[in-house]
């Protein structure tokens, strides 16, 4: 994993205000910190897409209502089920950071997302390589909480992939992952060829979301 300054800034809310090195300084001083705590991990499994009419479709044995993920997979007969984490003790390192300096910690953060997005992109040149061999390509990553795509199935990628037991990956009663810098997410596989989406957003309906990236170029 490699650090993304301008990710991390984006995080940070910091777009257009780039050339403070103090917080330059800071933000590869936490990368650094982080680095030396993660075990950073994944898992993916290739599933058959079965669209059911009305914005329901199967992802194998798991049926999901929503019509953002099936515009987004439309096209696609297959996908990947992808999960990825940076593992526990990233959780402890950035309590322990908010004890001793809420501001640094916010940083921390921040750097914690833009690695775990990082290691997510590294992970994803296998299953394109694997998807060319068959003539297909990915669409970008869509996750349990994007759109309608309800934060419920956060658990039904959990089980099928049995993160619990490889990735030591779990969820809280409110569906949030445990660790907390970890990804679970549906890759569609398209015989259409796309422009490069790694990096990017996937497609989304929030115009005025702060977290939004720029356009393709």
């Amino acid at each position: 994993m490699k650090i993304n300054m301008e990710e991390t800034l984006r995080y940070l809310g910091c777009q257009g205000h780039t050339d403070d090195p103090e917080l330059r300084k800071t933000i590869q001083e936490c990368t650094e910190e982080l680095l030396q705590e993660v075990t950073p991990r994944c898992l993916y499994q290739q599933v058959a897409v079965h669209f059911t009419g009305n914005g329901q479709l199967d992802l194998d044995d798991i049926s999901v209502v929503s019509q953002d993920l099936s515009k987004h997979l439309a096209g696609c007969d297959r996908a990947f089920l992808f999960a990825a984490t940076l593992g526990a003790r990233v959780d402890i390192c950035l309590q322990r950071c908010a004890v001793s300096s809420m501001s640094r910690a916010v940083v921390m953060q921040a750097c914690a997302a833009s690695l775990i997005e990082s290691w997510c992109d590294e992970n994803e040149p296998p299953l394109s390589n694997s998807a060319a061999q068959e003539g297909l390509y990915l669409r970008p990553r869509f996750s349990p909480g994007y759109g309608d795509f309800s934060i419920e199935h956060q658990n039904d990628l959990l089980t099928r992939l049995d993160c619990p037991r490889r990735l030591g990956l779990t969820m809280t009663s409110s569906f949030m992952l445990v660790p907390s810098k970890s990804v679970t997410a549906v890759i569609g596989l398209t015989k259409e060829k796309q422009s490069c989406h790694i990096n990017r957003c996937m497609d989304c309906r929030a115009e005025n979301c702060p977290f939004r990236k720029g356009e393709p170029s």
